[in-house]
């Protein structure tokens, strides 16, 4: 007759049984905490691929932006505010 801890199963098969038994409250909470670990060690994975490359360009280049005066927003009685001319008093 064979000895029971002569192959990994029969230790594998136990401790399988215990964490059923023990832990089965447990076991969801800890499978969502495992699957939030794979997708963040799987992202930090993906950065550390691409951190050395350069961002990809298109084909159009940056504007530059201006800030232009709107001819209607200068007050002509002089009052130099942000409120609309609706809204003054």
């Amino acid at each position: 007759m064979g000895r029971l801890f002569d192959g990994p199963w029969p230790i594998v098969i136990i401790i399988i049984v215990a964490l059923l038994l023990f832990a089965a409250p447990k076991l969801p909470a800890m499978a969502r905490s495992l699957g939030q670990s794979m997708r963040i060690i799987k992202s930090e994975v993906k950065e550390m691929k691409n951190d050395g490359k350069p961002a990809a360009k298109d084909d159009t280049d940056p504007v530059e932006g201006k800030v232009v005066n709107h001819p209607e927003a200068n007050s002509k009685s002089g009052n130099d505010t942000d409120v609309p001319p609706a809204t003054r008093s």
